[in-house]
């Protein structure tokens, strides 16, 4: 199942036909090798073999190899830039088209196909950026199989992803890749997700836990129901995440791009202008002034300026996918540069979600013999508070009692018997409802520190109490800590009662905090900030969190994994489920900016100077475009792949 071929239907639909790929690759590398064949020839009959004559003089021979080089690698771009002109556009191919062209009646052929030349050479580059990221997405169409091996009436067929329904079971052996996202029905098995989160420890699942599709099944055998459709699954939300992201663009790549619609046409205008004042006002030959005017169209050529912007926000999201972060459009990047504000979720942002047992304290002051009993008791729950009293007997080594009479009161607690004795365990109001004395002042100072309370005792007397609290993030500290010196406000917005968030803001050294806030609440208070004009991000479980997401100026989930909610409500997500990930974005969002504005300010200088030299007679051709416009764009599409680089915060 794992080494058959991938769906080409799904491929086709994001144009990402590999084998089209390869053909224009390679095409165009022909072109490439041709093109610099006879460029090499016309420059050596032009500077070189000065004394060979045969039929006809040097020059000549010069200015046909040249004439080759515009039309093998020009003849698309010349075409292009022609048909464009009849629909009344003017573009960039057609200016590169009109100073080649132009260039050969002024007797200098060779420049012109120099130009033409390494502007193709130029569109190549911006193609082999582009692909640098549409790859990362075609990788991720691969890592689910097209096939799944379906449990149909006690037997085994195979069928193709999209014949697949909900409900139907699947069955994986070790090394299988998740076709689809279910949940297992049979069986235990170590599952690799570093596709989907890029963390490189297996994850354990077992009986009723989520598996994704594109995941690999280790080392155990599986049965999964299917739970999504091949169109729902989680791999499927992420790749169209992906492909809109570089559709979608930023503020200022929207300024650009409407620049560069009149930037074209008035370049051209201003060339003719060159070629007519020259002469008239300044005495310069018609001939001189011609050669100017055909510089001013190569020097002018917006291909850095173009790239300045699309070729950053294509890094810096593929820097982010790198890193586990999904980033919806290069606008959020964009707008991270304008917030001063972030407002945290508590329960599985700042916390892990996942109570823990902080202190057992026995009220006679000697055993605590009672666990076995209690650790008998919460097996027979499934309460978040249970688990976590089973799992810290189980660090304890503590083995359960056998309980028989078990019952959930609920809102209250559980109750159970043990020879005989009947025991409970819960909050205060259960055993208030006994009539046994609450010990409220040695509950109290637990409580402040926004801890949990459980109490346990049997109906004549209270033996003990444990205390539970949700697990901080290691990373929530250092996080915060970074925040403050970027001089950024930290705030949670948060469900939870005032002590518990509190004891959170006390421990994180929050600036300010929110609590018993339902959903709409949260939103309101996110809305307050926008309105005022305080760029803020809201980052949450994607859940509950859903309005102050939507509502925020960048709404960020933590978690991605499995919450349909966040993927389709957030405007970044989390994928590691690691808070440390909010430094990184942050990172790529600063140096993505910084790196938009030196491809813009390099571009515009060096372009503006190069006008100058080329309107006193200072520039030709040949350096026009080697530094003016060949070595600007590849100095922009160089600048940009650093994104790439940025390190991960730690």
């Amino acid at each position: 199942m794992t080494d058959g071929n991938f769906c080409s239907t799904c491929l086709d639909e994001i144009d990402l036909d590999e084998e089209t790929e390869i053909s224009n690759k390679r095409k165009n590398i022909l072109i490439i090798t041709i093109s610099s064949f006879f460029l090499t020839l016309s420059i050596l009959f032009e500077f070189i073999f000065l004394n060979f004559e045969f039929i006809f003089d040097n020059f000549i021979y010069s200015q046909i190899f040249a004439g080759f080089v515009v039309l093998i690698s020009g003849f698309n771009i010349i075409i292009d830039g022609f048909k464009n002109l009849v629909r009344k556009k003017i573009t960039i191919d057609l200016l590169m088209s009109t100073a080649a062209i132009g260039s050969f009646f002024i007797g200098h052929g060779g420049e012109g196909a120099a130009a033409m030349f390494l502007f193709f050479l130029v569109e190549y580059l911006e193609e082999y950026a582009s692909d640098r990221s549409k790859k990362s997405i075609t990788s991720l169409m691969k890592i689910a199989p097209e096939t799944a091996i379906i449990k149909k009436n006690g037997l085994y067929e195979e069928m193709h992803t999209h014949d697949v329904l909900k409900g139907d079971i699947f069955q994986l052996k070790p090394g299988d890749s998740m076709p689809l996202d279910g949940v297992i029905v049979r069986g235990s098995s170590s599952i690799n997700e570093s596709s989907l989160t890029g963390e490189s420890v297996p994850v354990f699942k077992k009986l009723g836990d989520e598996v994704f599709a594109g995941t690999v099944n280790l080392n155990g055998y599986l049965e999964v129901e299917v739970t999504k459709t091949s169109e729902q699954r989680l791999l499927a939300k992420i790749q169209n995440i992906i492909i809109n992201a570089r559709k979608e663009k930023s503020d200022i790549e929207k300024f650009v791009n409407r620049f560069a619609k009149f930037y074209t046409p008035s370049v051209i205008l201003i060339a003719i202008l060159v070629i007519i004042i020259l002469p008239v006002f300044f005495q310069v030959p018609l001939y001189d002034s011609i050669y100017r005017g055909l510089t001013f169209l190569v020097i002018s050529c917006p291909c850095a300026l173009a790239l300045s912007t699309p070729i950053s926000i294509i890094s810096a999201l593929t820097s982010g996918a790198k890193n586990g972060i999904l980033i919806k459009g290069g606008k959020y990047i964009e707008e991270l540069n304008n917030i001063n504000t972030f407002a945290f979720d508590k329960t599985g942002t700042l916390t892990e979600g996942i109570l823990e047992v902080k202190d057992i304290i026995s009220f006679d002051g000697i055993s605590n013999d009672w666990l076995e009993i209690v650790a008998g008791l919460e097996t027979l729950s499934e309460h978040p508070i249970s688990k976590a009293i089973v799992r810290e007997a189980k660090n304890r080594k503590v083995e359960p009692l056998n309980i028989v009479g078990f019952k959930s009161i609920t809102g209250k607690g559980v109750s159970g018997e043990f020879k005989g004795q009947r025991y409970y365990l819960g909050n205060k109001k259960l055993f208030q409802e006994l009539e046994l004395v609450v010990p409220e002042n040695t509950m109290a100072p637990f409580m402040q520190e926004g801890k949990t309370v459980v109490l346990f005792g049997n109906n004549k007397e209270l033996i003990g109490m444990i205390s539970l609290r949700d697990k901080v993030r290691d990373e929530s500290r250092k996080v915060i800590d970074e925040l403050k010196n970027r001089k950024i406000k930290s705030l949670i917005i948060s469900g939870d009662n005032q002590k518990t968030v509190n004891a959170i803001q006390k421990n994180l050294g929050i600036d300010e905090i929110y609590y018993e806030l339902k959903p709409d609440e949260k939103q309101n208070v996110i809305k307050n900030y926008v309105e005022n004009g305080k760029g803020i991000v809201m980052v949450g479980d994607g859940v509950n969190d859903a309005p102050a997401l939507a509502t925020s100026n960048v709404g960020i989930a933590m978690g991605g994994i499995g919450s349909d909610i966040s993927l389709e409500t957030a405007d970044i997500i989390l994928m590691k489920d690691n808070l440390s990930d909010l430094i990184t974005l942050l990172n790529i969002s600063k140096k993505t900016s910084r790196n938009i504005k030196e491809n813009i300010y390099l571009a515009i200088t060096i372009k503006f100077l190069f006008l100058i030299l080329t309107f006193f007679g200072y520039m030709n051709l040949w350096i026009a475009l080697g530094f003016g416009d060949l070595g600007v764009t590849f100095i922009v599409i160089l600048n940009a792949f650093r994104i790439s680089f940025i390190r991960k915060f730690r």
